[in-house]
């Protein structure tokens, strides 16, 4: 999960407070010793409390698939032992106004594209068909348009008008709306057992 550290016109710069909170890492910002939770981006105590930070699109996946996706990437290389976390055991999570809807990894690889509505926004959860270990959250309003999103022959593809989309960025490759972006939204990962500490009043998408 990543965050814009900014909250009005202050740029926070924030550490690693140390204790946890929902089992999850909280963080301090250096001017007012305020202590932030870390999944939802909010400060829990001190005088910036119920203040919150932007959350930004960020991708949970293996360093392979990220550099197939972004070949361009530089990273700081470091030493350091497999995480042993492994994307199937996670849930994708958007979290939107005063909704949040959290989806199953299992199920969006399965499906390959899950068609939602979370706080009244059309939304599609994408797994990428080339690379499952890939995954996005789009808008599905392009324009006037709500586009119906599906996998067909490995390409992802909007029932309704036609047109094909690169499942990782959003960008339009052929078709009536090739010309158009779907907007990538600012999902995240969490742990399944977390969800209702940071989110109580989510919901987890069912096929039911």
């Amino acid at each position: 999960m990543v965050h814009r550290r900014q909250v009005g016109s202050d740029t926070l710069i924030l550490g690693n407070q140390g204790a946890l909170f929902g089992n999850a890492m909280t963080w301090w910002d250096h001017d007012t010793g305020s202590v932030w939770s870390q999944p939802i981006g909010e400060a829990i105590a001190g005088p910036r409390k119920g203040q919150r930070l932007e959350t930004l699109p960020v991708e949970f996946t293996t360093w392979g698939a990220w550099k197939d996706a972004h070949p361009d990437t530089l990273a700081l290389q470091a030493d350091g032992k497999p995480s042993g976390f492994a994307l199937k055991d996670f849930l994708i999570v958007l979290s939107s106004g005063d909704d949040t809807r959290g989806w199953r990894v299992p199920d969006v690889q399965q499906h390959g594209v899950i068609n939602d509505v979370v706080d009244g926004q059309p939304v599609a959860v994408v797994s990428d068909p080339t690379n499952e270990q890939r995954w996005s959250v789009f808008s599905r309003q392009v324009g006037d348009t709500v586009v119906d999103l599906e996998i067909v022959s490995g390409t992802l593809q909007d029932s309704v008008t036609g047109t094909t989309f690169d499942p990782v960025r959003g960008f339009g490759t052929s078709g009536a709306l090739g010309d158009e972006t779907l907007e990538l939204l600012p999902g995240f990962t969490s742990f399944p057992d977390d969800f209702d500490t940071f989110w109580p009043d989510g919901s987890l998408w069912s096929v039911n």
